[in-house]
């Protein structure tokens, strides 16, 4: 398992689950829930935030944000 704060520009992974509980309450009402496939659609200049696309939308994080988010590559 990885944190989503590692994850480079393009790639495809799936939501495994949470370090933080209440960051994962304000992610599950944005839809960011485990077994959600999602990918990095953006990466700021600096690095920080990152563009995602959850659920059919595009949500903006901080790498603090994301960096509490366990993902899993999604194999295809």
């Amino acid at each position: 398992m990885k944190r989503l704060s590692q994850i480079k520009q393009g790639k495809l992974v799936r939501i495994v689950s949470f370090e933080d509980n209440d960051l994962f309450i304000k992610l599950m009402e944005m839809g960011c829930l485990p077994g959600e496939n999602i990918r990095i659609e953006q990466v700021a200049p600096l690095g920080d935030p990152i563009s995602i696309s959850v659920a059919g939308y595009s949500l903006s994080l901080r790498l603090s944000e994301a960096n509490n988010i366990f993902v899993e590559d999604i194999y295809q």
